[in-house]
């Protein structure tokens, strides 16, 4: 939710001029993947979760429902008892003719790219380690898999489709985190064979998210506490009923298979992580509705989390 902004306001804070040269800890730090590799890897491959962000305020705004699922990420052990190596995050707020990766050493700048909200919003901080070779493994991985050429962006921090639930989930802000961009030019299908092309980071300690909304339609919000209207109340069944019946070739599809597809997303751009993040888990995926809410009558919060059953 909010305006989207897929270039980080330099007068924010949120662009480099150069990429520094990294300290030994930053270098430690910031790798988010080559340091672990060589420990012990996870008994079992990592879930991929879709999470539902909606608005910016649910980082201050203790009425909302899904804030206190985000919060409660850790303590009830949603991704695990540990925290993951590191972050692989796909956010409906940045888009590129082609799959771009923020190679960030050091920390990850916070982008505010939402517009008339409350000050406090532009003070939050969310300054989690970047994952370079987190990013150029990303990179290599989509290259193989033909989706190349994979650009990478030395600047770009994390945009609120990322900071904003990864503050709630992980406050300590400990957790490396590579942001991966979306293709909106391209389909549903695209982006679950892009994800598909992921799927070895789940072996490697990387916890893949996706980040949009289930329903998205910032025109047609209303007031909290009305009614949901039927469009959005069907759309978000449907996409509930696929998802949990395992007719991923419908959800990639869903734009046109579902009811009310292009009203519930007039842009995909919430929509595509979602797909990233069930093609990353493979065809055999099992998928599981961990949160469901609504603000502003229109704006779902179903979140899933998916689950490999067979190799593939």
């Amino acid at each position: 939710m909010g305006q989207r902004q897929t270039k980080p306001n330099p007068a924010a804070g949120n662009a480099r001029s150069t990429t520094p040269t990294p300290t030994r800890q930053e270098q430690q730090q910031g790798s988010g993947l080559e340091t672990e590799r060589t420990t012990t890897r996870p008994a079992a491959a990592m879930d991929t979760f879709f999470l539902s962000h909606g608005s910016p305020t649910l980082t201050i705004d203790e009425t909302l429902p899904a804030r206190h699922f985000f919060k409660s990420w850790l303590p009830a052990a949603v991704a695990g008892a540990e925290p993951p190596r590191a972050i692989l995050i796909v956010s409906g707020h940045w888009e590129t003719a082609t799959p771009t990766v923020n190679v960030i050493r050091g920390n990850n700048d916070t982008i505010y790219d939402f517009y008339g909200f409350p000050k406090p919003m532009y003070q939050l901080k969310y300054p989690a380690p970047g994952a370079p070779d987190l990013a150029m493994r990303t990179k290599e991985l989509l290259e193989q898999a033909g989706f190349g050429p994979v650009e990478e962006d030395h600047s770009r921090g994390l945009d609120h489709g990322a900071w904003v639930p990864l503050m709630l989930m992980y406050p300590e802000a400990n957790v490396p985190v590579c942001q991966l961009s979306l293709q909106t030019g391209r389909d549903g299908a695209y982006h679950y064979e892009l994800g598909r092309a992921l799927a070895p980071l789940r072996d490697e300690g990387v916890l893949i998210l996706g980040s949009g909304s289930a329903t998205h339609n910032l025109r047609r919000m209303g007031p909290d506490g009305t009614s949901v209207p039927r469009w959005a109340s069907e759309f978000d069944g449907w996409l509930q009923e696929a998802l949990l019946g395992g007719r991923h070739d419908d959800v990639k599809r869903c734009e046109e298979k579902a009811p009310h597809g292009k009203v519930a997303h007039p842009s995909p751009d919430h929509l595509y992580p979602l797909h990233v993040a069930l093609g990353a888990a493979g065809e055999g995926a099992k998928a599981e509705l961990i949160h469901h809410s609504w603000t502003n009558a229109t704006l779902s919060y179903a979140s899933y989390r998916f689950t490999t059953i067979n190799n593939n």
